[in-house]
């Protein structure tokens, strides 16, 4: 049950991640599996997914071995607590502006000494192994993965100091949010994101920590050109995006044959 995401990334080696807004099934899990993905998460921020159902496709997707991730709605700490016990092995955590904002992530999902989250004891995190807690919270401390996402001019600004705090995994810039900020909207190939992106890479490489991409979408000339300035952690996809695109590919061949 080991974070194989977080191996992935201490490796230096691309983690691809996808996005789920639709799926409400555990075939969700070895779709993505089967897709080629290394992560999935379940996005509680733009989804009415309930803690269950988010437990459930976390539940399944360990089964399979790809890493389990949720997006939570809050920086809430009941948000972050729920979704880990109920075995996420990682955390993503939208608009976070400035470093105390990092801290409490940091408080809320890691355990003593380096946070205070809850103790839960046996989860399926774990395989319900049976281990000293002190074990447990060590264990889980080490494969829980935390990612924040950057989406505002003042995220950007407090990059530096967001990525020297111990306890953060990811910086994920948040590319839709960040270029409305801004007063782009869904311009990815503005100079302004590129910027901020540069940014944020060096911020990364200067504290050991690693930059995503995160809304940028069926581009693969940017999203090459953000990997190699070393980005390693990619939100490819979302199964919304390949349902519609597998349902136009059809409707307009099916539309383009002549009626007899």
């Amino acid at each position: 049950m080991a974070n194989s995401m977080r191996r992935k990334l201490a490796a230096g080696e691309l983690v691809l991640c996808m996005n789920l807004r639709l799926a409400r099934s555990v075939d969700i899990a070895m779709v993505a599996k089967a897709g080629g993905y290394d992560a999935l998460y379940v996005d509680m921020e733009h989804s009415p997914y309930s803690i269950e159902t988010a437990a459930t496709i976390c539940a399944a997707a360990l089964g399979v071995g790809i890493t389990p991730l949720v997006r939570v709605p809050s920086h809430d700490a009941h948000w972050s607590s729920r979704v880990l016990d109920g075995g996420a092995q990682g955390v993503i955590v939208p608009h976070v502006n400035n470093r105390r904002e990092a801290e409490a992530v940091v408080r809320n999902c890691r355990f003593p000494p380096l946070g205070q989250r809850s103790v839960m004891g046996l989860g399926p995190a774990l395989g319900y192994r049976a281990m000293p807690l002190g074990e447990i919270n060590e264990r889980l401390n080490a494969d829980t993965a935390l990612i924040v996402m950057l989406e505002t001019a003042e995220g950007i600004d407090n990059a530096d100091a967001i990525a020297a705090l111990p306890g953060i995994d990811v910086l994920l810039i948040g590319s839709g949010d960040l270029t409305t900020d801004y007063g782009i909207p869904g311009q990815v190939d503005h100079p302004r994101l590129r910027e901020a992106y540069q940014r944020v890479a060096a911020a990364c490489r200067e504290h050991g920590k690693v930059l995503g991409v995160g809304g940028i979408r069926h581009n693969v000339a940017l999203q090459g050109e953000l990997i190699r300035l070393g980005a390693r952690f990619v939100i490819a996809g979302t199964d919304v995006n390949y349902v519609l695109a597998g349902a136009r590919l059809d409707t307009t061949a099916l539309r383009a044959i002549p009626l007899g």
